[in-house]
């Protein structure tokens, strides 16, 4: 029973450092992750998101397109087609997905190689 279940978590582990490796492959965009899930009725612009995040704006927005191209976050257009608004996805499997990455982000092992991960990936 105790094998199966260490078994389950580390196949659950590969899954969520793929889901690191494929889609939170920066800092800015881990930050920008654990924003949504935390505030998962936020709508704002990049430049919003930014001065709350304490992030470049350039930066932020370029993250945030790159998680709506993921599939993470969804955009729309607001303020006469000048401004882009992010949202987090209704898709439940998405924010089961993060959901399981940021409780995973609480074990200090786990941690560890995403971060490890997300610096191989910048090099």
């Amino acid at each position: 029973m105790a094998a199966t279940k260490a078994t389950s978590q580390r196949e659950d582990d590969t899954r969520l450092l793929d889901f690191v490796r494929e889609k939170v492959d920066t800092f800015v965009k881990w930050d920008l992750v654990r924003f949504f899930h935390d505030n998962p009725y936020a709508a704002d612009s990049a430049e919003n998101i930014a001065r709350f995040a304490g992030r470049d704006a350039r930066t932020v927005e370029r993250d945030l397109q790159d998680l709506v191209r993921s599939g993470v976050l969804e955009t729309n257009v607001a303020g006469n087609g000048t401004m882009r608004i992010y949202r987090y996805v209704k898709d439940q499997q998405v924010r089961d997905v993060v959901q399981r990455f940021v409780i995973a982000c609480d074990d200090r092992d786990f941690r560890v190689r995403a971060i490890n991960q997300v610096i191989e990936g910048l090099q």
